[in-house]
């Protein structure tokens, strides 16, 4: 994967202010010195960008695909987005999304956008627990089309369970296994630490101890 384009959305993320340092807890109740908020790229001009960095990512993956899927909430603008910067890089693709709620009126149905078919891609910010995730692929295969790859913002790198239980792969590691597909990240964990290390500012590089001990402690090696 390209590295320098996983630096500068490291750097555009913290720019924004996306991407955080400090002490913070997640869902888990875990203390991190580090939160992800894909939700606060909030303009125009952010999410232009955003969807760029996504557009490009994908297509130096080099995977064959057909359409963008985005579940509900947060994918439904992350899929529109890029196809919109895919097609401004020459790759006009058809995108859809769902819906929380089947419409029982109108068109109907729960899947909004272009016909689900081929080899579907699923566009999100993140994996926490895969939920997302699974209910896409099931959607996805009930219409007869193919998931084939999730593609997200941030891989967090990070086993979950409790701290005497810890899992032994990331969520992204079991999704990926699970549905034996690729799961694709614009940058992870390995490459924020990168950035806040040497040659980073002082206000950053300060965090530097505190999220490798993270790391250490909850995470994984490199995603398949």
């Amino acid at each position: 994967m390209n590295s320098t384009l996983r630096q500068q959305f490291i750097a555009f993320s913290v720019a924004a202010g996306v991407l955080r340092f400090g002490q913070f807890v997640t869902k888990a109740g875990r203390t991190t010195p580090y939160f992800f908020n894909a939700g606060l790229f909030n303009d125009g001009a952010s999410l232009g960008r955003l969807a760029d960095f996504y557009a490009r990512t994908l297509l130096d993956a080099g995977l064959e695909f057909d359409m963008l899927f985005g579940p509900a909430y947060k994918g439904i603008t992350l899929a529109s987005a890029t196809a919109v910067a895919l097609a401004n890089q020459g790759r006009n693709a058809p995108f859809a999304f769902n819906r929380k709620e089947a419409k029982d009126h109108g068109e109907g149905g729960s899947v909004v956008g272009a016909p689900l078919g081929g080899r579907v891609v699923i566009v999100d910010d993140v994996i926490s627990a895969g939920t997302s995730v699974r209910e896409s692929v099931e959607i996805i295969r009930a219409a007869g089309a193919t998931p084939c790859a999730v593609l997200i913002a941030l891989d967090r790198m990070e086993r979950s369970g409790a701290d005497d239980a810890l899992s032994a792969a990331s969520a992204v590691q079991e999704v990926s296994a699970a549905y034996d597909m690729p799961v694709i990240a614009i940058a992870n964990l390995d490459d924020l630490l990168e950035y806040i290390g040497a040659g980073a500012s002082p206000e950053l590089a300060q965090y530097r101890d505190a999220v490798a001990a993270y790391r250490r402690r909850y995470g994984v090696g490199e995603a398949a």
